[in-house]
């Protein structure tokens, strides 16, 4: 896998409250905090790899526009040729960056990118989040296989 153009900083895993994985929003403006909020379980990372002695969980979180899917390249190219070392990557949520059907070319960049992660979420427009509605009163059913999944990825074996 060839190395990205420019990666993202790592930082020491900070010690705390409990979570089960890191999000961690490879731009910003990503959606961390919403999904955060949306699906319980997870810590900012504040964008920067969270290493420590112990692999760490992460997922990648990126908008949906043709910058924040760069940025997720960016990002699975640093994982992927090892530039970042103890993490556990279990995939990338994409997050819709406008309402309706994504261009054919944002489309087909998501796909790209998605055959470098284990994993792909993808998560629409949801109009109330943009209104400042608190995410878990509208939940799009997307949110529910995102949930389940990561549930079943960080439970202790």
């Amino acid at each position: 896998m060839p190395r990205p153009e420019r990666g993202l900083p790592v930082a020491r895993a900070r010690p705390g409250e409990e979570h089960a994985w890191w999000w961690l929003g490879v731009h910003g403006g990503a959606g961390v905090t919403t999904l955060r909020r949306a699906v319980p379980g997870g810590r900012d990372a504040g964008r920067a790899w969270p290493v420590s002695a112990q692999s760490q969980p992460v997922v990648l979180v990126a908008r949906s526009s043709a910058y924040g899917i760069k940025a997720a390249q960016n990002a699975a190219q640093q994982w992927a040729s090892g530039m970042v070392t103890g993490i556990d990557l279990l995939g990338l949520v994409v997050v819709a960056d406008a309402p309706g059907r994504r261009p054919k070319i944002l489309h087909n960049l998501v796909r790209l990118v998605s055959g470098a992660v284990p994993r792909l979420w993808e998560i629409p427009w949801v109009e109330p989040w943009r209104l400042g509605e608190p995410p878990t009163s509208h939940l799009p059913k997307e949110c529910a296989p995102l949930a389940r999944d990561l549930t079943r990825l960080t439970r202790p074996a």
